[in-house]
């Protein structure tokens, strides 16, 4: 097989592959915002539940996650395995980083100091419109950095899916690799995932220098 056969067969996964990436972002961020707002609950309950939630999610593989997440209904009710691997990887996906994120949402809550919402109370706001017009906005700049490097690690954890058995780009490049006893598909991959995390990255910067706007 040639190297172009190679990219352009490699290149039908990379379609796949952005749809987990863009997938995983799309539910991931609002759910860990959730997460993070049960954590920081009142109710001892609900923050304890929560937070073993995350201590699961953070502590166990994801390997482990999407395995459970695919076949776990099989082996424990019987239900068919989904046709669309893509759905039970991306619910797979969407839950494990919601908990990563659900903890720099936490971390950047906490970091705003106790007169802001003072200051608020001061000047009649409700306690929603003390969090959205104060203080999220000052949580998303203080956090861009640590989100950015999640969203980064999600670009090269998308090849996890082939554990599963889901046709995106890397799976696609091992199947060539071992059917051509070769290993330069493995070098293709690489380089696809270095392009993708370096357009990641420049977005990424990009978001993180308008946010900036004290310098």
């Amino acid at each position: 097989m040639s190297l172009l056969t190679m990219i352009l067969k490699m290149s039908e996964g990379l379609g796949k592959t952005c749809a987990i990436f863009f997938l995983t972002l799309l539910f991931s961020l609002p759910l860990g915002m959730l997460v993070a707002l049960a954590r920081m609950s009142r109710s001892r309950v609900l923050s304890a539940v929560t937070r073993f939630f995350i201590t699961v999610l953070r502590g166990t593989p994801l390997m482990l996650q999407l395995l459970a997440v695919t076949y776990g209904p099989y082996y424990l009710f019987g239900a068919a395995v989904s046709r669309n691997k893509l759905i039970p990887v991306v619910v797979a996906f969407s839950i494990n980083y919601a908990a990563y994120f659900a903890e720099i949402y936490r971390g950047g809550i906490e970091s705003i100091p106790v007169g802001q919402y003072e200051a608020a109370q001061v000047l009649g706001y409700t306690r929603f419109q003390t969090f959205v017009r104060i203080i999220l906005p000052q949580v998303i700049k203080r956090i861009m950095p640590s989100i950015t490097n999640e969203v980064v690690t999600l670009v090269k954890d998308t090849s996890m899916a082939f554990t599963v058995s889901y046709q995106e780009m890397f799976t696609i490049g091992k199947q060539i690799a071992n059917s051509q006893t070769s290993f330069m598909p493995f070098v293709v991959a690489g380089v696809f995932y270095y392009v993708f995390n370096a357009l990641v990255d420049a977005a990424m910067g990009r978001i993180e220098k308008r946010l900036d706007y004290y310098k």
